[in-house]
């Protein structure tokens, strides 16, 4: 009842007035971004490279239907950044890179832009909003995306996707959205974004991941390790420091190592149980550290022979 109340009052109905001709398109609650492995890819190290600094960037995908928008591509553009805001340098360069992808072939459009909160979460600033207006004069639906690279670690980044309320809604307070269905599907947003004027200036979008065959592939070897790898020769410089350290290691373990042998005769089958709970093991981290010495050892001899070998 409240959802056709709002419509209403915005037809104008509500006060009298005369409504107009036709709907009027209402922005909805369940609209998701989709956003393809590459670009989130190229969002992460895009974000990494520039710590401590903010960088962004344009999306690059289409506008599927009402409730869907697909991101498929991301570039950095120029800009000027600090530590907490970021800010374009080249008012033309949205057209610019537009038309160079349809010289390439590449049909899709500018569906909005990512910049980098490192360390500091998921919102937007009063300089973020004015840039995301810029955006939205262009197209209504562009989308604010923000990335922390420092508080993302593997299997959980930290994202979120923003629009801002258009300035009647903030004025009188009306939720310009209809509600549907996935209200659940958004994240729980944090105090300092509700701090920063989350739900009173701008809302959140829902944020899905589509991956293609070629993209599942891609992921699979991105930190695959090639077997030649293991025949690379170390410097001999830091192989002899990390050699006499492990001796060093070795050295400590073993005299602990006695020292817990003639300890064993005087404790219970109990205590022994328990003996090194919330501490160090000298067996088996000694074991670990010979393992590990006479590994890079045979492979460092290894790669020499066949180094000479090639020559």
């Amino acid at each position: 009842m409240d959802t056709i109340t709002r419509l209403m009052a915005q037809l104008g109905t509500a006060a009298g007035g005369e409504a107009p001709a036709g709907d009027v398109e209402m922005r909805d609650n369940s609209e998701t971004i989709h956003i393809s492995s590459l670009a989130l890819l190229k969002m992460l190290k895009h974000g990494r490279a520039g710590v401590p600094l903010e960088v962004m960037g344009l999306m690059f995908g289409s506008f599927e239907d009402e409730y869907t928008i697909r991101v498929i591509d991301v570039f950095a553009m120029p800009q000027t950044g600090t530590a907490v805001s970021v800010e374009s340098v080249d008012p033309v360069f949205q057209t610019k890179m537009t038309e160079m992808l349809k010289q390439t072939g590449r049909v899709e459009s500018v569906v909005g832009w990512y910049h980098s909160h490192p360390g500091f979460g998921c919102w937007l600033s009063n300089l973020d909003i004015h840039t995301q207006r810029s955006f939205e004069r262009l197209h209504p639906r562009a989308v604010a995306v923000v990335v922390d690279p420092k508080q993302s670690v593997r299997g959980k980044v930290v994202i979120g996707a923003f629009r801002t309320f258009p300035n009647e809604s903030v004025q009188t307070g009306r939720e310009p959205r209809q509600s549907t269905s996935n209200v659940g599907h958004l994240g729980k947003p944090s105090i300092r974004a509700l701090m920063h004027n989350l739900n009173r200036r701008y809302y959140s979008i829902a944020i899905a991941y589509r991956k293609t065959d070629l993209e599942q592939s891609m992921l699979l070897n991105l930190h695959k390790t090639n077997w030649t790898e293991g025949l690379a020769l170390q410097d001999w410089e830091s192989m002899k420091v990390s050699n006499e350290a492990s001796i060093k290691s070795m050295l400590l373990f073993s005299q602990t190592y006695a020292t817990s042998v003639k300890e064993e005769a005087t404790l219970t089958p109990q205590q022994l149980k328990t003996r090194h709970i919330g501490k160090q093991d000298p067996k088996r981290h000694l074991e670990e550290l010979v393992t590990h010495a006479m590994g890079d050892s045979i492979l460092q001899s290894l790669g020499t022979m066949l180094a000479c070998l090639a020559r």
